[in-house]
């Protein structure tokens, strides 16, 4: 059969328009796909936050600073063990971060009526009853900044170099248990790797595998 020039015009506009259809889906499932999780040497994913004053907090507003985050959630006993009295070992390397200009983030990632969501007023009390001392309390009960640095315990700690980079990812120290005693046993990865930040020299130990319970997303 021979087709007019009319029937071949037409035929090749339908073909465009599918091809214009097709190419834009792919293009909105392209951006719609959620972005990889964070990962160690490259730039760490910016994020905006509300903390437990009800203040806007973004990951930009510390340029310039290291920034640790912590990922928690007061009702893990892993949790419990590192803010213990004695030792108060979370306590402990948040003063000593703050001491030395480094920005701490406790990020709560529990969803509204899992183990550990608490209220505003509720993440305040804690604060104040542990003797703790991060910068901020982050409440994520969307769970989107969680899933951004792709955290999976609590704890799950981070290390942001003042150039934003990702330089530690994983466990707060060596012994992957709940008991209080074996901290003084571990080696404090977060410690370690602050030290090495604050030296100017690249993370001996950049990446370990974290340990507590899961993130209650």
């Amino acid at each position: 059969m021979i087709l007019s020039r009319r029937h071949l015009s037409l035929a090749a506009g339908m073909a465009a328009a599918v091809a214009l259809t097709a190419g834009a889906l792919i293009a909105s499932t392209a951006e719609a796909s959620p972005a990889a999780p964070a990962s160690v040497g490259a730039l760490a994913p910016g994020f905006t936050g509300t903390n437990s004053n009800g203040e806007s907090v973004s990951l930009a507003d510390f340029a310039g600073k290291t920034v640790v985050l912590e990922w928690t959630n007061d009702g893990c006993p892993f949790v419990k063990k590192h803010y213990a009295d004695p030792p108060l070992n979370m306590q402990s390397l948040q003063k000593s971060a703050s001491a030395d200009d480094i920005v701490w983030l406790s990020v709560i990632s529990s969803r509204p009526g899992s183990q550990g969501h608490v209220s505003p007023e509720e993440a305040n009390a804690l604060t104040t009853s542990r003797g703790a001392a991060p910068a901020h309390v982050i409440l994520d009960e969307s769970g989107d900044i969680g899933r951004l640095f792709g955290a999976k315990t609590t704890p799950h700690m981070y290390i942001v170099t003042p150039e934003g980079t990702l330089v530690y990812d994983g466990a707060i120290d060596s012994v992957p248990s709940a008991r209080v005693d074996d901290i003084a046993k571990a080696e404090n990865y977060v410690s370690a790797a602050l030290a090495d930040v604050g030296a100017g020299k690249p993370v001996a130990t950049p990446s370990t595998k974290p340990y507590g319970c899961a993130v209650k997303y």
